[in-house]
């Protein structure tokens, strides 16, 4: 497969100029979300809540959160950038009568939402981390699970953004599926803590996947057994890939 590197990597910087560009919406708000969510959930339960897995809430809670802050900051990434593209800058066909392939297209948008989803990740643990003692237990689980996470999210916002023909579409997009996806995930709870159905449910989830293999790097300790769900992780990954190359290569939504 032949690559255009100096579009691929021309792709790359775009997206990064694009959201350094307003890094206070893009990179500060976010991190500041997370700590806010770290804040409440501290002032409320704070020695009023069991120990999860032995850990004190808040310290359980906390790799969720910066998780959940990752992926949605993923997706926000790739999504925004392709609706803007489309319905007000107008310039997507620049990039699509560009000699690049689907395959080059598709990966410099996704590398730029991993990429801003790990910079929000790292921000936000080393700000929680100022507060609250967040012990880690393997760094290369926290890496594969957020790489995996972030990747499994650009390609959902990429298939969001190029499916949404106004903003609209893409809120909905992200109110009825991302949020709820997000939320009963284990982000704030284990699931051994919940109904039996739900707890069935929540395994063919892949973002409880995403969520707990990540949280079991910093606790060692989780609800799902870490090859599995880096397997759902990777299947899932490249069943969307593979969709989202193809959304390109009929020009679906994009090409008149």
């Amino acid at each position: 497969m032949d690559v255009n590197i100096i579009g691929f990597s021309t792709l790359i910087k775009k997206e990064c100029a694009r959201f350094f560009s307003v890094y206070l919406q893009t990179i500060v708000a976010p991190v500041m979300t997370t700590f806010l969510f770290y804040v409440v959930f501290t002032t409320v339960f704070s020695g009023t809540r069991a120990e999860v897995f032995g850990f004190p809430f808040v310290t359980f809670l906390a790799p969720g959160l910066v998780m959940m802050g990752m992926a949605q900051n993923s997706f926000a990434n790739s999504s925004s950038s392709l609706i803007v593209s489309k319905m007000m800058q107008s310039n997507l066909s620049d990039i699509l009568m560009a000699p690049l392939t689907p395959f080059v297209i598709l990966s410099g948008y996704v590398v730029g939402a991993v990429i801003r989803g790990l910079i929000i990740g790292f921000l936000s643990v080393v700000v929680l981390m100022l507060f609250l003692h967040i012990p880690v237990s393997s760094l290369a689980v926290i890496m594969v699970f957020s790489f995996l996470g972030c990747t499994l999210l650009a390609l959902l916002g990429f298939i969001g953004g190029i499916w949404a023909e106004k903003f609209d579409h893409l809120s909905a997009f992200t109110n009825f599926v991302i949020t709820p996806l997000t939320f009963l995930s284990g982000t704030f709870f284990s699931i051994e803590n919940i109904a039996p159905f739900w707890q069935k449910a929540a395994q063919f989830n892949p973002f409880f996947y995403m969520i707990d293999g990540f949280r079991h790097g910093f606790l060692g300790v989780g609800d799902s057994n870490l090859y599995i769900g880096a397997a759902m992780l990777i299947v899932c990954n490249i069943v969307l890939w593979a969709g989202c190359q193809y959304m390109l290569h009929v020009g679906y939504k994009i090409k008149s």
